[in-house]
């Protein structure tokens, strides 16, 4: 599962608006882009980069933001046959990785170096976001980093837990791509 998001971001200069594209699993950021307006086009770019670069997810969530319901960024989705799923109206907590990311983002890096302008921004989230996906250990994650669980496909990202007791882990096959896998756990009888 691949989620996605926009959050904004206070420059010295007016505003940015950030949108990325996360993994579930591993939590890696997998592609982001700025612009320095809502229009749909930058989300786009950043789905497509993401798919040229890491094939495609199975499911694909997101908010419904005027951004991910157009048709530019939906028709993306059906053509590479990926089923869309959208959180509920006004349900942060739905894409609680990609909200934690933004969280995570800004008390790490942005806040700290008040960036003035878009130029200054694109650097330093360029840096950051490498940091995060190379370097920075999740607690999530058995203290991995997101690369290291990507790369290895072992367990400790996205744990879905249905009401019936089942939890769904997400497995990677041989060849990288993720499919769902289905572990029973606590009392089922």
């Amino acid at each position: 599962v691949w989620s996605t998001d926009i959050t904004y971001i206070r420059l010295g200069q007016g505003f940015a608006y950030l949108v990325a594209i996360m993994d579930w699993y591993s939590r890696k950021v997998l592609s982001w882009r700025l612009s320095n307006s809502l229009d749909t086009a930058f989300c786009v770019e950043c789905l497509e980069d993401a798919l040229q670069t890491y094939g495609k997810p199975e499911i694909f969530n997101s908010d419904q933001g005027s951004q991910f319901t157009s048709i530019a960024f939906t028709d993306v989705l059906k053509r590479e046959e990926i089923q869309i799923s959208m959180d509920g109206r006004g349900r942060a907590l739905d894409n609680i990785f990609v909200e934690r990311l933004w969280r995570t983002v800004k008390y790490e890096d942005v806040y700290l170096k008040g960036y003035v302008n878009m130029s200054e921004l694109i650097l330093g989230l360029t840096e950051y976001f490498s940091f995060y996906n190379q370097e920075r250990p999740h607690q999530c994650l058995a203290y991995r980093t997101p690369d290291q669980v990507y790369m290895s496909a072992q367990g400790g990202g996205a744990v879905i837990v249905d009401r019936f007791g089942t939890e769904q882990l997400s497995a990677t096959t041989s060849t990288g791509q993720r499919r769902p896998a289905t572990q029973q756990i606590g009392n089922t009888a």
